[in-house]
């Protein structure tokens, strides 16, 4: 999937000058950075996951082997949090073409899509209950709104989870077709209309080809859980 409509709105990273380590700087704030996961992420974003995930409902929304595959087909429509090198939140998406999602959704890529189905919201367990989960989502809506055959997102989610998308802007489409195990879920989605406005203080997202980083607004900062 192309991501040349995003590149407007982006400004390459400049190389840091080399600083002698005698004058390096102290007490700076932890270094984040929002970039595409790839397979090498895959591990992390897994433990993260079922960590997250059998707690709580006893499934993963994504195996191992589905991680991976979803890394490899479509990384670009991943978006993971990265503090010091660490991984601490991510989402993966992927494309889909039909209005409603069907259990097909659940292990298809559509490239001819223009529907993103997200797949898992999931906070490393230590970063937790700092505004972490709907910081990212906004990054990654924002983003989609870059991809220029993008029109909406989707996703499923039991229904205690209702409340939190509704404050990220997602409307309830009604009772999802899909059901894992004894769970049911309910569909929402959010239109992805316009384009996206990047701070002027933003650097911009770490896309694929093109070295790039986004650093935390005053905004971010004071996000709700």
């Amino acid at each position: 999937m192309s991501v040349v409509g995003a590149q407007p709105f982006i400004k390459p990273m400049q190389p840091s000058p080399s600083v002698s380590p005698g004058i390096q700087r102290r007490h700076t704030l932890p270094a984040s950075e929002f970039r595409p996961l790839n397979t090498q992420d895959a591990i992390s974003v897994f433990e993260i996951e079922r960590e997250a995930f059998i707690s709580v409902s006893g499934e993963c929304p994504l195996h191992l082997d589905e991680v991976r595959h979803f890394l490899t087909l479509c990384p670009e429509l991943s978006m993971g949090w990265f503090e010091e090198g660490r991984l601490v939140a991510f989402i993966i998406g992927s494309l889909w073409d039909q209005d409603r999602l069907s259990t097909e959704a659940l292990t298809l890529h559509k490239p001819c899509g223009s529907t993103v189905h997200i797949h898992i919201l999931a906070v490393h367990r230590t970063f937790r209950q700092q505004g972490k989960g709907p910081i990212l989502m906004w990054r990654y809506l924002q983003y989609l709104r870059c991809l220029p055959s993008v029109r909406r997102a989707v996703l499923m989610c039991e229904d205690f989870l209702i409340p939190f998308y509704r404050k990220s802007g997602f409307k309830v489409l009604g009772r999802c077709a899909i059901t894992v195990a004894n769970l049911t879920f309910t569909e929402m989605w959010y239109p992805i209309s316009g384009h996206a406005y990047m701070r002027r203080n933003s650097e911009a997202i770490r896309f694929p080809q093109h070295p790039l980083t986004l650093p935390l607004t005053k905004t971010d900062e004071h996000a709700d859980v």
